[in-house]
Formats: C-alpha cells, sequence, structure tokens
C-alpha cells in the first residue's frame, strides 16, 4: 500500500469551498465539545475569502484533496501588542490563526503534522518565532500545542474574549 502524498501549500481562490466547508464542520466540532469559541459569526465565508487574497490561507492536502486549513500571518496581529504576561520575543513572527480539519481526516494526527510544515515554512522564510492562541477550552489545541514545545506566555484579548497565548523560538 502507497503512502498517501501529503502537500502543504498556499491556499488558492478555487479552494474557497473545500475551505468554508472544513471551518463550518469545525464550529459544530467546537459547539459539540461544549466551546464558546468560533460560536459567534466568527470565522465566516468572507474570513476565508479574505485570508486567500491576502495569501495568508494554507492547506494541507493528502492526495490532492484538503485535509486542514491554516492562516499564516505575518508579523501582525494587534491584539498580541497587548499580553497579560510577556512574549518570549521581540522579533519578526507568524502568527497561527483559524486551525481546522476535514471531519474526513479528524483524529489522524495531522494537526501535529500541520505545525512541522508550518515550523519549516516559517524558518525557510528566515523568522524565528511562531505566535498563536486558542481558546481554554480547547483541549485538543492546548495538548497539540504542548507536545509541539510551545510556550505558555500570557492572555491575548481577541474578539472579545480571553485567549491562551503561546509562542515557539525556531532559531
Amino acid at each position: 500500500m502507497k503512502s498517501p502524498e501529503i502537500h502543504f501549500r498556499k491556499a488558492e481562490k478555487e479552494d474557497r469551498d473545500a475551505i468554508w466547508k472544513i471551518i463550518q464542520q469545525s464550529i459544530e466540532r467546537r459547539r459539540l465539545d461544549g466551546s464558546s469559541q468560533w460560536q459567534n459569526g466568527y470565522p465566516n465565508l468572507s474570513t476565508v475569502e479574505s485570508d486567500i487574497e491576502k495569501k495568508f490561507g494554507y492547506v494541507l492536502t493528502i492526495d490532492d484533496t484538503i485535509a486542514v486549513y491554516v492562516a499564516l500571518i505575518f508579523n501582525d496581529e494587534p491584539a498580541y501588542s497587548t499580553i497579560e504576561g510577556a512574549w518570549l520575543t521581540n522579533g519578526e513572527f507568524v502568527v497561527i490563526h483559524r486551525v481546522a480539519v476535514s471531519e474526513q481526516f479528524a483524529g489522524q494526527g495531522l494537526v501535529k503534522k500541520l505545525f512541522d510544515y508550518i515550523e519549516d515554512f516559517v524558518k525557510s522564510e528566515h523568522v524565528s518565532s511562531i505566535k498563536v492562541d486558542t481558546n481554554y477550552d480547547n483541549t485538543a489545541m492546548l495538548k497539540i500545542l504542548e507536545s509541539k514545545g510551545y510556550t505558555y506566555c500570557g492572555e491575548v484579548y481577541l474578539q472579545g474574549g480571553v485567549r491562551k497565548a503561546f509562542e515557539k523560538v525556531l532559531m
């Protein structure tokens, strides 16, 4: 049995509907888990369109099927300028937002794999730090961040809510 072909690439306009479907599945999964994250109309279809247009959107594909979506934003997250706590670094960074896994691929460890691809990509861009936040009740993401060596730095405020903020220094 041949192993699946996995690729990490920028999202394209024609990926929009598949990405939106995956985000809708993730919104529902967060709701079923009893989380308040993503339950207020964000992210939405225009978020996806904006991510693609601004070249923030990336996908992890398995045999050409989109399995995971993520937004990667270089040096720009206004909410991160104010943190209750302290970031590890003050230089250039990449922010990870809107990680969403297709139901078809859920439970296969793909977000951990995604983080490996992101880290390699960020290093290739000569950026030494990744920052990310998540909801207090997103236990799946909290476990992934811990397993991938992210350091808890404090709290930030996004979309009217408090988020746990993490950073990983790559170089």
